[in-house]
């Protein structure tokens, strides 16, 4: 993906301040605040990797779990309509709706890529 790095698991946003002239971001996908700078893109990467190595080493120090950009589960509403749709097509193929939600997607997000 454009504007973004990603290091040890954590994905980071880079952007550009013309005003100042820095390149800065964020570590996406957590609540955490966590965020970096650099003058150049080298040293906005190297920014970057730091500070995801502060905030894992700070987690161990207190003792407390690093957040997890992405643990595999979210909520998606759809509508109960649709919702009605997609579970008895999973009854009527024998499959859990589950199944039939990450297959939809991963289709989706293939054709979207190509």
């Amino acid at each position: 993906m454009k504007d973004m790095m990603n290091y040890k698991g954590y994905d980071g946003s880079v952007h550009y301040n013309d005003g100042d002239q820095i390149f800065h971001g964020k570590l996406e996908f957590i609540s955490a605040l966590v965020s970096y700078e650099g003058e150049d893109v080298k040293g906005l990467k190297a920014s970057f990797e730091e500070a995801v190595n502060d905030y894992l080493d700070m987690c161990k120090e207190e003792r407390i779990e690093p957040e997890k950009p992405f643990k595999g589960n979210f909520n998606v509403r759809t509508g109960s309509a649709l919702h009605r749709r997609a579970a008895l097509f999973a009854k009527e193929q024998n499959i859990n709706l589950n199944n039939v939600i990450i297959e939809a997607l991963d289709k989706y997000l293939l054709a979207r890529q190509a």
